[in-house]
């Protein structure tokens, strides 16, 4: 499925991606072997490794953490599921030096994941990385630069775009069977555990943390800084939005044709249920407006987004997901679960069910890589708006109000307190990404 182009990338050199899918493909046809690593295999990481190590078409040939425990953990499902030994690196850096590597996997703490897929790119490596693509604007834009410079694949974790069912979802919304699509919602609520309150310690000798930490601002070590719950940390992750809800966000921008940033955007929310050491909102409700192109009388279009990671309970009958409301009919989709549309007075026209297929969106990723396929389902163009609603969402949060965002420039125009949490502070580390001033 063809992906969305936007019109701000053609400064970025959008065009240059665009003629460049063939040129940019590893040498290789369509059975042969690809090389790849897996950086940050913990996690989600796991997943990736298992999958990848099972495939008849690609060699792992790297594990790379800065946590020697699960390097080794890691090296072991590839070897139990392969049978072949991976090389061990607690240094990225030498993943990204070895020529035999095509491809990277890329499931670090979201701080790390636009320096870690910038520094791949350069070195002439496809890369694919988790969500959020980035820990904030400026990075996606710096990404999307990185990727036209590089003219190398980037495919983006939100495996959702590979997924027939909310493929064929997508299709009915975009031929119009609800009528125009305005409004688009996307949720996420479930109960979270707290992360509890800790005070600073010795990191475990098998862990890396000033490797760990990065291009960040250095922090003393805490149990509840890893792994996992630095999600929950402003110099870390992006919180639970960033986390599950950047998956609904992506579809409910999909099928609202969505191929900019908004105009502007607002945010109520805050720490409602947890009393611990978690930095972001388990409460919040964001709404994000988008100017109809050429319309003359100026009509907007409008994306939600609401969360509540205490509260267990489904709506709309799903716990994450999207719903499409249209000027003939609304679409409920579930995240994991499949989709029901309905007409006037609420008649039931279609539904089908199914799982999210990360497989298939691995196949994707290695496909346009081999050149065999010429669309990744989910590049760095549709990354970079999921997460733009992500750090929009987190920064109207914390300074409150209704910011006003210029798409092209990526600033946002009223609220300086605001617009100075568009990039963020890197300490002098070498993976400080280039032109972040």
């Amino acid at each position: 499925m063809s992906t969305e182009r936007r019109e701000f990338l053609k400064q970025a050199g959008a065009g240059a991606v665009a003629l460049g899918l063939a040129s940019r493909t590893t040498q290789a046809s369509a059975n042969d072997e690809l090389t790849v690593a897996v950086i940050g295999p913990g996690g989600m990481g796991t997943n990736h490794t298992h999958l990848l190590a099972a495939r008849k078409d690609v060699r792992v040939k790297y594990v790379c953490d800065v946590d020697q425990q699960r390097l080794a953990k890691a090296a072991e499902v590839v070897k139990s599921t392969s049978g072949k030994v991976p090389e061990q690196a607690s240094d990225m850096r030498a993943v990204f030096d070895d020529k035999d590597v095509d491809a990277v996997f890329i499931a670090t703490p979201d701080h790390w994941h636009a320096p870690a897929s910038i520094l791949a790119l350069d070195a002439g490596k496809h890369v694919y990385v988790e969500k959020p693509c980035c820990h904030n604007i400026r990075e996606g834009r710096l990404m999307t630069e990185a990727v036209a410079r590089s003219d190398k694949c980037l495919q983006v974790g939100t495996q959702s775009r590979s997924t027939r069912v909310i493929e064929e979802a997508m299709q009915k919304l975009h031929a119009g069977e609800i009528g125009e699509v305005l409004v688009a919602k996307a949720w996420n609520s479930q109960r979270r555990g707290s992360i509890g309150k800790k005070q600073p310690s010795l990191p475990p000798s098998h862990l890396d943390f000033d490797t760990w930490v990065g291009p960040a601002p250095l922090v003393p070590y805490q149990s509840n800084l890893l792994h996992g719950v630095w999600r929950w940390w402003y110099n870390f992750g992006c919180g639970d939005i960033g986390n599950d809800g950047v998956h609904d966000i992506d579809v409910a921008l999909w099928g609202l044709g969505i191929k900019t940033h908004p105009s502007s955007a607002t945010c109520m929310g805050g720490k409602y249920f947890f009393d611990d050491d978690q930095q972001f909102p388990d409460t919040q409700y964001a709404v994000f407006e988008y100017p109809v192109d050429g319309d003359p009388k100026g009509r907007q279009k409008q994306l939600i987004f609401e969360q509540r990671i205490w509260s267990p309970y489904v709506q709309e009958g799903y716990e994450n997901g999207a719903a499409f409301y249209g000027t003939e009919g609304v679409m409920i989709l579930g995240h994991t679960q499949g989709w029901k549309m309905y007409g006037p007075r609420m008649k039931l026209l279609a539904e089908n069910s199914g799982s999210v297929e990360l497989p298939r969106h691995h196949t994707n990723f290695l496909d346009c890589i081999r050149g065999t396929q010429t669309n990744l389902n989910a590049d760095i163009q549709a990354g970079h708006l999921a997460a733009g609603i992500v750090h929009l969402a987190n920064i109207a949060a914390r300074v409150g109000g209704v910011l006003h965002f210029d798409p092209t420039k990526e600033q946002i125009t009223n609220n300086e307190e605001a617009n100075a949490l568009v990039s963020r502070r890197y300490r002098d580390h070498w993976s400080v990404p280039k032109g972040v001033a």
